[in-house]
């Protein structure tokens, strides 16, 4: 009868250990999600601001030649009426301010300056997920395992199965932790 008793305890607690893990693995699920999400959305957003940039260097080179090309009219055609010099030169300002305005843009944050910083501060927050990712998938491996084995041990009622489940439980809880914090950086990851 004590040994019933002491067994249905062993059981329980086994059950409770299990339940926790599981729970562990669902968080860790969740961060290994939430990291790949932020990965994929920040590549996408680095992508999309280097293609801004290039079509406004695009723009802004096109300009360039546009105002250069008046430059030239003026300066090979010293004889043209000053109406005409007053067009092409008023064009000449519209184009430079332009150029201007496509190197920094503060006010709409659409320069080129300004969309480097931008593209910098994605490609940061896409390689932080990135590094963020390989905890989260060990993690999610070792827990299950510690699941698995913690299930068997409770069946063959072997205690250093349980040992080894509880040491794979804490090295994943770790790599949990790792994955949400980066505080330790891991060989091999």
């Amino acid at each position: 009868m004590k040994d019933d008793a002491k067994h249905g305890g062993d059981n329980r607690r086994a059950a409770l250990y299990i339940s926790i893990l599981a729970v562990l693995l669902a968080v860790t699920n969740l961060g290994g999600g939430n990291a790949t999400k932020e990965f994929m959305a920040n590549y996408i957003a680095v992508s999309d601001t280097y293609n801004f940039y290039q079509a406004k260097t695009l723009r802004q080179t096109s300009y360039q030649l546009a105002a250069d090309s008046l430059k030239l009219q003026l300066a090979t055609q010293p004889d043209m009426p000053e109406p005409a010099r007053t067009a092409i030169q008023a064009n000449i300002d519209k184009y430079q301010a332009a150029i201007k305005k496509y190197d920094s843009d503060p006010e709409k944050g659409e320069g080129k300056k300004e969309l480097l910083e931008k593209a910098k501060i994605y490609e940061q927050l896409r390689d932080t997920a990135a590094r963020k990712d390989p905890y989260f998938d060990r993690a999610v491996a070792l827990l299950e395992i510690a699941i698995v084995t913690a299930s068997v041990a409770t069946m063959v009622e072997v205690p250093a199965i349980m040992a080894v489940s509880v040491i794979l439980a804490i090295i994943g809880s770790i790599l949990t932790f790792n994955g949400y914090t980066l505080m330790f950086s891991f060989p091999f990851f």
